[in-house]
């Protein structure tokens, strides 16, 4: 056992003015390099047995996925559990799970690198993919939900022989341009952050396809003064256009519910609510899929216990601003004095699905006070349960929101209950498939953590490779042939 400070929570000896360093153990530039491109760079023949066998089963769930979607087209919406008065049932719900889970990527890439946060480096990689993979998740569910599928290019903005035109007023349209230009920043974002990476793999590979897939991807980087610049002005202006949407994509999704007049939906609330909801639920799916990635890839020393600490701390305050938000709801119903708002959170609470509702609670409010406890934010196997529970009861916080409100409506006499069906159960499990598959390939093929931003909040990175405080990209201390050497590992 380590001796800790009571006070500061800290090991015994550890001041805890001083941050502690982000790359553990005797690490270099080349050890750095050596550890996260080895991944990419083995051999396919060779490519570890568990790796193949999680590979299959996402696929077999991919495929449970698209039999439900034929099923759907041919058969038609019927074969959900949607009914009168809830007409919007489980796809509904998924898809703004799904958007949810996509933000914390945006998050860590754009607006902890513009605040200089430098732990973001070890995690954002994965992040960003995480977003992107959601993303697509979310659309699918929209565009199978609207029936006649083959007709769902009505939402866009198109000339046709029928002069039809979509309504603007709409905020299921707003979802389209909302979710679109979301999905289109992220993955500019992500792939040129990827750029240097993928040179460096160009730069290392033995293999004459591998070398000109890399080398086409990496759009003849070089790693000169004048590629750092370009790069860095770059990285910053699409920062800085993907901050408002950490904001405006979840609000903008909140509409769909917070601009109608269903109790239990009409509130101003909804959309600091809902992207409160959307990094906390983000964060969750950050630590559950990096906490297996790093065991297994052995990437302790990079993706550290200070990382999972930090994101720990973050999931914590958003869980609080969730909960809160659950009560602001409560306090407000109580005090607008409308019987059906009333009526709505009472039901929501006591009603026929109470159950999901406390599910909802403990695992959103409850669950992740736990991480007040340095010691259980450092427990990997706490962790990994309560980010598990976080992700099940942001799922059930949408089924809430949805069905409650929708099945106790203004008239008793069309109140129903929604059971969902096999077809929604397995598509939706299916969506993990599609979102499992999408993220094992990234892991196996491409470099999932950034080495060249991990290399730079090294102390080797900075003048005297003993100072911990901002990194060369902020201080402009390094010169572009120095820069150049940290990519691609020939040098260090």
């Amino acid at each position: 056992m380590v001796a800790t400070d009571p006070i500061h929570g800290l090991p015994a000896g550890q001041d805890p003015r001083v941050r502690p360093t982000l790359v553990e153990g005797q690490n270099n530039f080349t050890t750095v390099t050596q550890m996260v491109a080895g991944i990419p760079e083995q051999p396919v023949a060779k490519t570890d047995k568990l790796w193949i066998a999680l590979f299959a089963l996402s696929v077999s769930v991919l495929g449970m996925l698209g039999i439900c979607l034929a099923y759907l087209i041919h058969t038609g919406v019927g074969v959900w559990g949607n009914n009168n008065p809830v007409f919007w049932g489980w796809p509904i719900v998924n898809f703004v799970f799904w958007v949810g889970i996509g933000h914390a990527g945006t998050l860590i890439s754009a607006v902890l690198y513009l605040t200089r946060q430098n732990w973001r480096t070890a995690v954002n990689r994965s992040a960003e993919a995480m977003t992107i993979f959601a993303v697509i998740c979310a659309g699918m569910f929209p565009g199978v939900h609207v029936g006649r599928i083959w007709v769902a290019y009505w939402l866009a903005p198109l000339p046709n022989q029928m002069s039809m035109w979509p309504n603007f007023r709409s905020p299921l349209l707003w979802d389209v341009f909302a979710v679109s230009t979301y999905f289109s920043v992220s993955l500019i974002f992500w792939y040129m952050g990827m750029v240097p990476d993928l040179a460096t793999l160009r730069d290392r590979s033995t293999n004459k396809w591998r070398r000109a897939i890399y080398g086409a991807f990496s759009l003849g980087w070089t790693g000169s003064s004048r590629h750092w610049h370009v790069y860095e002005r770059a990285y910053l202006i699409l920062a800085s256009l993907a901050t408002p949407l950490v904001l405006s994509v979840h609000s903008v999704v909140s509409f769909d519910f917070a601009v109608s007049q269903v109790p239990g939906w009409h509130t101003t609330v909804f959309p600091p609510y809902f992207v409160a909801g959307a990094i906390f639920s983000g964060f969750a799916m950050v630590l559950t899929l990096m906490i297996p990635a790093r065991k297994y890839f052995n990437l302790g020393h990079i993706i550290t216990l200070t990382h999972i600490d930090v994101m720990c701390r973050i999931l914590m305050a958003t869980g609080m601003l969730v909960g809160y938000a659950y009560m602001v709801e409560f306090f407000m119903a109580w005090y607008g004095g409308v019987m059906y708002e009333q009526f709505a959170f009472v039901n929501r609470a006591f009603g026929n699905y109470w159950w999901a509702y406390w599910i909802m609670v403990s695992c959103n409010v409850i669950f992740p006070q736990l991480f007040w406890s340095r010691k259980l934010r450092r427990n990997l196997v706490v962790v990994m349960l309560v980010s598990i529970t976080t992700n099940i009861g942001m799922w059930f916080e949408r089924f809430v929101i949805v069905v409650t409100s929708l099945s106790r409506d203004f008239l008793p006499s069309s109140w129903a209950y929604f059971s969902p069906t096999w077809v929604d159960m397995c598509t939706f499990i299916g969506s993990f498939g599609l979102f499992l598959t999408l993220f094992l390939l990234f892991i196996r093929f491409l470099p999932f953590v950034a080495m060249s931003e991990v290399k730079i909040v090294m102390p080797a990175a900075h003048a005297g490779h003993g100072d911990h405080g901002h990194s060369a990209a902020q201080s402009g201390a390094h010169n572009g042939e120095t820069r150049h050497s940290t990519e691609t590992g020939h040098h260090g």
